[in-house]
């Protein structure tokens, strides 16, 4: 029993070395960016990056201890071959992708993921990329590194699978070795939260570099295999540039833009709120009982009422807010850092106008690759659960609302203009436990959600009646606006308008006028290029339309897992993929909604892969 477990203690030990000097292998061969940071700042990649290292070395004993517990009982003499064997095998492929990896990070500024699986399919066009001199070096390296390890294998590790013993209480330590094997979940999953773990999980600086030497490369890889997306764009409708010339058509701003803002300097504050959907809003036809403060503010601010989601998912929602960058069918762009690092960004934008940035999120911030995100966007100041204390830890996903808002408020009794900040909520997310007594009766799960849509608009409520009092406020911008609506009802389906159709509020002192609503139909994709435009700049944002010039088009965008929906003025159609046709058309010219929303998608899907 003893030696079996000292067998698997030094096994991972032996996998974590091997993961440890891989990015030291990294850092060394990116010496012209590595040796621009201090010693400390390397270092801390070792010690952030140790997270996917141990995720890694979960993953790789996987099967030499689910082996090792019928092994207990039957005394297998093949069991410590099987192992030798299995690391060799594990050894080079993990330093052919850690070598590799070293060669490719030169030309593309991101880890390796499994895009080079797919040119092996070629390998001919594959190797006209790459010198004799670089793949022999490369080769010869790669039967470097493997044939090291695999001589501390044998010189170090190999003996202690040698020569087990029987044991007595074979029931007992197979059952331990049963609970071991599963408690390699945590490494595997990063540890015991919400979040499982990313890699963003590791993303701790603002400088890229620095990122990206954290990340375990064999991890990376091995992730991307099994979250494969699509290499090919499967929403090829009709010619490239047909598609490309119909959603230019649809984006272009000409004109001015009528003006809604008194001052083109205006701090920007963003607040998203989590599930805040268009039927909890009076003027939107919604009821006039769940959100009673933004009803109340919509007569002092500037209502967008045709407005809608880019996707149905706080990960989707974000990009599109913040990028102008739409969501995506079945994969998620925030996912994949080395294509967030590429977008554009109204954060961005303004720290070049010298504004102070920063992201506030009450929540897990290594959910869905927020923390590569947040970085890639350029915040200079993220907060998260992380900097309240435990005693605050009351909600499932984090801190509650209130709780964020109220620090919010406190750091900005006193604060440098002009900022732009963005919030995001999240009492209103599942499983909707809020700090307050029900102010609608029933267990059941709709009347939990509007309670806690009650809560959340009561929070923000008092932050802005407080905002409100503020020397900041009669030059700052304040924008409302929903991540996203969501099923109330099993009748709903997912591509239903009602999950899409959300609100945005323009609320703030640096308001020219208020009390008006704004009817063309737009969505979160739009923000980023209205806000800017209404400041007197641009932006290259290939997606976003400026919503206040008389030469876009009135429409709006958006995706769900297997298609998209077009929604102009007069028109609905709602595409299906798999079924390769409309589960709805309406209006007027459906027809037309359609060839847009599939050109739009086309052209979006493209962008997508080549980023």
């Amino acid at each position: 029993m003893k030696k079996r477990i000292t067998a698997i203690f030094f096994y991972g030990l032996f996998w974590l070395s091997f993961f440890v000097l891989a990015r030291l292998i990294f850092i060394l061969t990116q010496y012209r960016e590595a040796f621009e940071f201090s010693t400390a700042s390397l270092l801390l990649t070792f010690r952030h990056g140790m997270l996917l290292d141990f995720s890694a070395v979960g993953y790789v004993m996987i099967i030499p201890l689910l082996l090792l517990i019928p092994e207990i009982y039957f005394n297998w003499d093949w069991y410590s071959k099987f192992v030798k064997w299995y690391t060799y095998i594990i050894l080079a492929i993990s330093s052919a992708i850690v070598i590799s990896d070293t060669l490719l990070y030169k030309y593309w500024g991101f880890r390796m993921d499994y895009t080079p699986l797919i040119y092996l399919k070629t390998p001919k066009a594959a190797m006209a990329s790459v010198t004799t001199f670089q793949f022999f070096a490369v080769l010869t390296t790669i039967i470097l590194l493997s044939a090291l390890f695999i001589y501390l294998y044998r010189k170090l590790i190999n003996g202690l699978f040698e020569g087990f013993e029987r044991v007595r209480l074979w029931f007992a330590a197979m059952l331990f070795f049963l609970v071991l094997w599963g408690s390699l979940l945590i490494p595997i999953r990063g540890g015991i939260g919400i979040a499982p773990i990313n890699a963003g999980t590791v993303y701790f600086s603002d400088e890229m570099f620095l990122n990206h030497a954290a990340i375990n490369v064999v991890w990376n890889v091995g992730s991307s295999v099994f979250n494969q997306k699509p290499v090919r764009n499967p929403y090829q409708f009709v010619d490239t540039a047909e598609a490309k010339a119909i959603t230019d058509s649809l984006i272009k701003s000409t004109g001015e833009p009528v003006k809604l803002l008194n001052n083109s300097r205006p701090n920007i504050l963003m607040i998203v709120i989590e599930s805040f959907g268009s039927a909890f809003i009076e003027p939107l036809s919604g009821d006039s009982l769940t959100t009673p403060f933004f009803n109340r503010y919509i007569k002092e601010g500037i209502l967008f009422s045709h407005f809608y989601a880019s996707g149905n998912r706080t990960d989707k929602a974000i990009p599109a807010i913040l990028c102008g960058y739409p969501a995506q069918p079945a994969v998620s762009v925030m996912k994949e850092p080395q294509k967030t690092q590429s977008l554009p960004g109204i954060v961005k934008d303004m720290e070049k106008q010298g504004y102070n940035s920063s992201f506030w999120y009450g929540g897990e911030i290594n959910f869905a690759n927020f923390n590569s995100f947040v970085k890639n966007a350029g915040f200079d100041q993220v907060i998260t659960m992380d900097n309240f204390s435990p005693e605050f830890y009351n909600s499932k996903w984090g801190v509650h609302d209130h709780v964020l808002l109220a620090a919010l408020r406190d750091s900005m009794k006193n604060i440098e203009e002009p900022f732009i900040k963005v919030v995001l909520t999240l009492s209103s997310h599942e499983p909707f436990e809020v700090p307050m007594d029900p102010v609608f009766k029933g267990s059941d799960d709709f009347t939990k959600f509007r309670n806690s849509i009650h809560y959340t608009d009561r929070s923000l409520g008092e932050f802005l009646d407080w905002a409100r009092t503020t020397g900041w406020w009669k030059n700052t911008l304040v924008v409302l606006v929903a991540d996203h609506c969501r099923r109330n009802s099993t009748d709903i389906q997912e591509y239903s308008e009602e999950i899409y159709k959300i609100p945005m509020l323009w609320l703030g002192g640096a308001l020219a006028q208020t009390g008006i609503t704004i009817e063309k139909t737009g969505s979160q994709v739009d923000i980023p290029l209205t806000i800017l435009r209404q400041l007197g700049l641009d932006g290259d944002y290939p997606f976003s339309k400026d919503l206040l010039s008389a030469g876009s088009g009135s429409f709006a965008f958006y995706t769900f897992n297997e298609g998209f929906g077009f929604i102009t003025d007069s028109s609905k159609y709602i595409y299906e993929h798999k079924l390769g046709d409309s589960v709805i058309r309406e209006g007027k010219d459906p027809d037309t909604a359609g060839r847009n929303g599939k050109a739009f998608l086309q052209v979006l899907y493209d962008d997508f892969l080549k980023r």
